[in-house]
Parts: C-alpha cells; structure tokens; sequence
C-alpha cells in the first residue's frame, strides 16, 4: 500500500508566547517539526508527505523547502478536520494517510508501523491511544462493547460520565483514503469551537458500520505535544535521556 503522511502544523502556538511558529521551536537542537518530518520520512517518500501550513507560512515552508515534501496552506485555520481536508488536496494517490501533529516530536517509527498494521490487516481506520491516570483537557474515546472504538469525544463537548474515561486520543491516525474522503467532505463545525474536528471522521466512519480500530500506546510520554515552554521543556529532557540511554546501551 503506498502511504501518504500529513503534518498538521498551522497551528500559532499562542500559549509559546512567541510569533516564532510553535513548530519550529527547537528541542536538543533541532526544530519540532524535523523529528516529526524524520517519522514521516521512515513510512514514506518525501513527496508523498504534504506540511499543512498557516501562521507564518512563509517561514514554515523556508524551513521544510529542502526537504522535499510538499506544503498546503490553511487559511483560515478552521480545526483538525479543515486541515485533513487541505491536505488531502493537495497530496498526490495513495492508499493509506497517516496523520501526524507537527508538534508532537517524541513518536517512535515502531509505534507508527503498529498503527499503520491495523489499517493494512483490514480496519477502516486506526487511531492511536494512551490510558492517562490524569486525563485533564484531552479527548476521550469511547468504545463499544466489543472493544472497537464508537467515537471521540473533545473534553470541552463531553458529559461528567465521558469526562470519567481514562483512554484518550493521541491526535494521531491511520485511514483508508477512499472513506477518509467522503468523510473530511461531510464534515460540519457543530461544536463549542465552530470547528471542523478530525475526530468527527471517526463517528462518521463507525456509523455506516466501518471498523476503527486504536492502537494503545505502551509509554504515553511519546504523545507528550507542545503547547507551553514548559511542555518543551519536557520534551526536551525526554530527547536528552533517549539519547543517553542509547549511548550507554
């Protein structure tokens, strides 16, 4: 299966405190956006792989021009599933998209190839998970009784009894192109944020009957994303000890 690999990476980062798009803040050294560009790089050719940008477009894209991935521009940035969907127009054929967050640098190719396996072994869909003791604002996914996911449920839409579930979504996924499709295209903003939400595509696909399937993260560090100088700093010290536990092993 030939696999095309979107990087969400619109986003400005507010909370960074900083017009530098949050993306290209460095850890040990190197720009979040490298680390998730070298994943995309270990499933994927490099045009195949298509960088969604949006603050700072221009800069985003200087960075990545070398690489040779193609960009797309989100503007306005109307959520996750918005993204998806300027992605999706901009990329070339393939079978299966992987969807990562430009800000997420600490996943590791083995954690992907395991998504990437559900889809191929024959779910419509696969999404990658964590089982948190703290929750807090991530989204919850909901399972049905024989243990395929139903639905994911943002924090700030869920109920206390949705609010209760330990299982989160990672913001990482696996699709099957043809129904990703259709899906992104029947997408609507019906939520606090007026948004298009990528989660919605799951509801949407589990409703005609389509399987989904989730991937448990066994270490949840790798989900930790970037938000905050403090959630870099995090990422970084994490980065750090990788490295020397892989100089001393």
């Amino acid at each position: 299966m030939t696999c095309l690999v979107a990087v969400l990476a619109a986003g400005k980062g507010t909370r960074m405190k900083s017009d530098l798009p949050k993306v290209l803040h460095e850890a040990s050294g190197r720009a979040l956006l490298d680390f998730v560009l070298d994943l995309g790089e270990s499933v994927a050719v490099a045009d195949h792989i298509v960088v969604v940008v949006g603050h700072r477009a221009d800069c985003v894209g200087e960075h990545v021009s070398d690489r040779g991935v193609l960009t797309a521009l989100q503007e306005p940035q109307l959520g996750t599933g918005d993204a998806l969907r300027v992605a999706m127009e901009a990329a070339p054929d393939g079978d299966t998209v992987l969807v990562l967050s430009g800000d997420v640098p600490l996943l590791r190719k083995a954690t992907l190839d395991r998504l990437l396996d559900s889809v191929a072994k024959g779910a419509e869909a696969a999404l990658l998970t964590a089982v948190l003791t703290d929750p807090g604002a991530y989204g919850r996914v909901l399972r049905g009784p024989d243990g395929s996911v139903r639905a994911v449920v943002e924090a700030r839409d869920a109920d206390a009894e949705t609010l209760a579930l330990n299982e989160v979504n990672a913001g990482v996924y696996a699709f099957r192109r043809a129904s990703l499709d259709q899906a992104l295209d029947s997408l609507k903003p019906d939520n606090v944020q007026g948004e298009y939400y990528l989660t919605d595509v799951v509801r949407w696909l589990t409703r005609r009957g389509l399987s989904v399937g989730a991937t448990v993260l066994d270490d949840p560090e790798e989900m930790q994303g970037v938000n905050t100088p403090e959630d870099l700093r995090r990422v970084e010290e994490v980065l750090v000890r990788r490295l020397e536990n892989a100089t001393t092993h």
